[in-house]
């Protein structure tokens, strides 16, 4: 091996500080070969990076991103608390994570400027931390942030003591000082002046600090009690700040989980009223009019930086897409709408073409990012258009038709570009045009395939290629969802290559991991992935009818009643026995851009007890939901998710089963076409077939008891507290007894 110091530049401002370790990252810049190249503006000749710091040795994207910033990181653990401790440092928390817009501002703008980098490491212990791999600590320091009155957000930047209390946050901070504000570089100064020449001062923040997350990472206890919570104050919270041009809320910035869809549907099918259906009609169709929805790709931005859902803040995130399918599906099923079984089929392509990993698991995000044809990094210039662009594209006819049908413009509505989007329906489109409906889709649906490939061939936008175990159940919620209701076995099959690659690659010793990345799993597995995965697997024996997917759930289950359960008082925590001990265990209580991890565990109970009829997942359910009634009972909205789980045990659920002859499933097929037919959200399905098939579901599932096809025909039971109406071999009969007509 070379003489390493000819490769690896000392970093500014770390003498006396423990240099990295060298000879490993060697050894791994080897191993990563050709497909590894540097992302920093400080290179030398050969192509090789001024500098290397610690963060080289991880695998996550967004650290690797850091890697070689002149600021000497580290990774969250207790060696640099320790030499914090010993050297009498502040400590720099900066989380972030790998497509975040303003993350990547800040690295360019502070992180690689070798004077802010030098400051840092004379008087500071550096961290940084990929909030996606670990949100235990992403949920402590946010919350401390709003303990202090800020809003949130990332990049993060918390200074801790090194007992690891904060005692001062905030998120994005420009490099110099600005009106009304400090830069980056005068506050890290204040901050050292402060923490050497006032120290108890600086404790006493962090106590306090501490003492304040503690008590907004519990949930609120109360004597409300949980049956009597109504959800239609959450609904009315809802219709008074709903945006009725636009759909979702009022104000900007617009996220599409800022108004619970599937809540609306609900609600409307338990009462009527037409205008929450209409608010959820409204809100699923001017989102995807919009330029939130890629037009070309498929598949949903983050969120809108305006009020009509056509500037978006252009990463996308697994999560959302797996969320809004989910929503999409709901809405096709309550309004009979086939544009939104259309939005839901493509959302579900995209993630296959473009975020599907080999062996069938799914990548995290990409970038808002990407590089502009004069080679600078941009925002959203992947996805934007010149009139010009669609004429090389399609051609000059086609290219005026898209421009005309999609909003692109000489002068663009971005930077000088323009954001698909359409302003007029299809219908209105294809009469002023004088063509039929139907000819001008098939055209518009070529267009945008050429689109897609045209841009294909721009640089991409970064991937973040970790594989999550929560989102990624998520994904397998969608797909198992959507070809049950669209009739496609193809998408359960997605499912099913999903769920198989997570258990056979992120179970170990029994117990789910968190992440995957280059080959390995890493990291214990926290609520939401077990939750998440659980519902995956219960949504995937619903639509394969396979009950290796129910006991698989069930296993999961039991693993995390055992790790994260309240005994003492319901709910369950973000963290187990297995996780690093932090200054505070959050007990989730708050339905975001994701369900808590407890709103989703409430449900997977609810569901798994009315299937297998184990009273004690009944009763943890109730406990958990005991446990967050005040909550519940005073700010509904905060918890909108866990409000489906009261509508599903407050409605009865119904119990669907299906019975085919042996060998024959498709005899179901008829029953299932009702199914799909009718909005039934607060139900359980079995679909199986009479013989070996049935006697073992028949031991996981008491429901099956007695049940039986007749002769060679299908048969289906609806029932509700295992009391069944007449079982019937006729499909239209059942269709009626689903729909309450018969």
């Amino acid at each position: 091996m070379s003489d390493l110091t000819d490769h690896y530049q000392p970093l500014p401002g770390t003498e006396g500080v423990p240099s990295p370790p060298l000879e490993e990252m060697e050894k791994l810049r080897q191993g990563r070969g050709f497909s590894y190249r540097p992302r920093t503006r400080h290179m030398l000749p050969g192509g090789w990076a001024r500098y290397t710091n610690r963060l080289f040795l991880e695998t996550s994207p967004y650290l690797l991103q850091h890697a070689h910033n002149p600021v000497n990181w580290f990774p969250w653990g207790d060696e640099a608390f320790e030499l914090a401790r010993r050297l009498n440092r502040p400590v720099l928390v900066s989380i972030g994570y790998a497509t975040c817009h303003w993350c990547h501002v800040m690295e360019e703008q502070s992180f690689e400027d070798e004077t802010i980098a030098e400051f840092l490491n004379r008087n500071f212990i550096a961290i940084k931390v990929d909030r996606e791999e670990r949100p235990d600590v992403d949920t402590v320091y946010m919350t401390a942030v709003h303990a202090m009155g800020m809003q949130g957000g990332w990049p993060l930047n918390v200074f801790v003591a090194p007992d690891r209390k904060p005692f001062y946050g905030g998120t994005y901070f420009p490099p110099s000082d600005y009106p009304g504000g400090l830069g980056f570089m005068s506050l890290l100064q204040r901050i050292r002046e402060s923490f050497l020449a006032a120290p108890e001062r600086v404790s006493r923040a962090g106590v306090q600090l501490t003492e304040a997350i503690r008590t907004m990472l519990a949930p609120t206890v109360g004597e409300d009690s949980w049956q009597e919570v109504s959800l239609d104050q959450a609904v009315r919270l809802y219709r008074d700040r709903f945006d009725d041009r636009n759909g979702g809320l009022v104000g900007a910035p617009k996220f599409p989980s800022s108004l619970p869809l599937r809540l609306l549907l609900r609600q409307h099918l338990r009462g009527g009223d037409r205008q929450l259906l209409s608010m959820a009609e409204l809100t699923l169709q001017r989102m995807a009019a919009g330029g939130i929805y890629d037009q070309a790709g498929g598949g949903f931005h983050r969120y809108a930086t305006d009020t009509a859902w056509l500037v978006p803040h252009f990463e996308k995130m697994l999560y959302d897409n797996a969320l809004l399918t989910m929503s999409y599906l709901e809405g096709f099923q309550a309004t009979g709408r086939a544009e939104f079984a259309k939005v839901a089929r493509e959302i579900l392509r995209y993630l296959q073409r473009d975020m599907q990993a080999p062996g069938g698991g799914f990548y995290s995000a990409t970038d808002a990012d990407s590089l502009s044809p004069e080679g600078h990094r941009e925002e959203g210039v992947f996805f934007t258009w010149t009139p010009e662009e669609l004429t090389e594209a399609l051609g000059e006819e086609r290219g005026k038709l898209v421009a005309a049908c999609y909003g692109v413009t000489r002068g663009g509505n971005f930077e000088g570009r323009s954001i698909l989007h359409r302003d007029r329906s299809v219908a209105e489109l294809a009469s002023e045009l004088k063509r039929s409906e139907q000819e001008l889709e098939l055209m518009l649906s070529d267009c945008r395939e050429l689109l897609y490939r045209a841009r294909a061939k721009r640089p991409l936008p970064l991937r973040d290629e970790k594989i999550l175990a929560s989102w990624n159940g998520l994904a397998i919620s969608a797909f198992a969802r959507a070809g049950l209701i669209l009739a496609n076995p193809d998408l359960v099959q997605v499912a099913a290559e999903a769920a198989a690659f997570m258990l056979q690659n992120m179970i170990q010793e029994g117990r789910l991991r968190h992440s995957y990345q280059e080959g390995v799993a890493r990291g214990e597995g926290f609520l939401d992935d077990y939750a998440f995965m659980i519902a995956g697997l219960i949504d995937l024996f619903e639509a394969s009818g396979k009950v290796r997917w129910l006991e698989r759930s069930a296993e999961l289950c039991a693993a995390a009643l055992e790790q994260f359960e309240d005994r003492e008082l319901g709910g369950f925590f973000m963290t187990g026995p297995y996780h690093e001990q932090l200054i505070s265990r959050e007990k989730p209580a708050y339905d975001g851009v994701l369900p808590s991890g407890n709103s989703v565990m409430v449900m997977n109970l609810l569901r798994l007890n009315s299937l297998t009829g184990d009273r004690c997942l009944l009763e943890q359910a109730e406990r958990a939901l005991s446990a967050f009634a005040a909550q519940l009972a005073r700010s509904p909205i905060a918890l909108s998710e866990m409000l489906l789980a009261v509508d599903y045990q407050q409605q009865i659920p119904k119990e669907v089963v299906i019975v085919a002859p042996a060998g024959r499933p498709e005899a179901a097929e008829p029953f299932l076409e009702g199914l799909r037919r009718v909005f039934v959200p607060n139900r359980v399905l079995v679909v199986v077939c009479e013989g070996e098939e049935l006697e073992q579901a028949a031991r996981l599932i008491p429901l099956l008891e007695g049940k039986h096809a007749e002769a060679d025909r299908a048969m289906a039971y609806l029932c509700e507290n295992r009391s069944c109406r007449r079982p019937t071999s006729d499909p239209e009969e059942f269709y009626r007894q689903l729909t309450g007509t018969g």
